[in-house]
């Protein structure tokens, strides 16, 4: 018996530790490093969004989707003549992207830019369903729905699995440009 037993306690032993660390729980503040990591599975004041219903969603017009996915910046150190071409960023259609808006800390010039584009995507409506979304295991969209909500946004959704289970879910992308600063 207890050679069947040791295998199932070491299964466990194992499995416990790594479903705890899959969600961990939210912290007081803002993530400010690793932000490519477990996010946690609430965020509290808004509505936290499976793929399913953020296509519902999306299909019935019923929300504005930001995606907040960094933008890397052209190095500075690119030889005279170089061309630099920005990454495309293939995106949920019809969002609208405001991007290095989920760090942690924000100066204060991109702070008033995400405050600003939310105004353009409510159209002034702190009502208004804002989807917020990144990638994956991207504290960014975390960051930035739960600084929305700070702000007085009163109906925030946050679909923590953005354009990687957007795509795995074989739904349409198109390539966007960031929402001019």
């Amino acid at each position: 018996m207890w050679k069947l037993a040791r295998p199932i306690v070491a299964l466990l032993i194992l499995t416990v530790p790594a479903r705890a660390q899959e969600n961990p729980p939210e912290p007081e503040g803002y993530r400010t490093d690793n932000y490519r990591a477990p996010v946690p599975a609430t965020l509290a004041g808004a509505r936290v969004l499976a793929t399913e219903e953020a296509e519902a969603i999306w299909r019935a017009g019923k929300a504005v989707f930001i995606d907040v996915l960094p933008r890397p910046p052209k190095p500075p150190n690119l030889p005279e003549g170089t061309i630099w071409r920005d990454k495309p960023r293939p995106n949920i259609p019809g969002s609208i992207w405001l991007p290095d808006t989920g760090y942690g800390a924000l100066a204060a010039a991109t702070e008033d830019y995400l405050r600003e584009g939310l105004v353009h995507a409510s159209g002034g409506d702190k009502a208004k369903q804002l989807v917020i979304y990144c990638q994956a295991d991207c504290w960014m969209s975390w960051n930035a729905a739960k600084r929305a909500l700070s702000y007085g946004y009163s109906n925030i959704a946050w679909y923590p699995d953005g354009t990687d289970g957007w795509q795995r879910a074989n739904l349409p992308v198109e390539d966007s440009q960031p929402l001019p600063r």
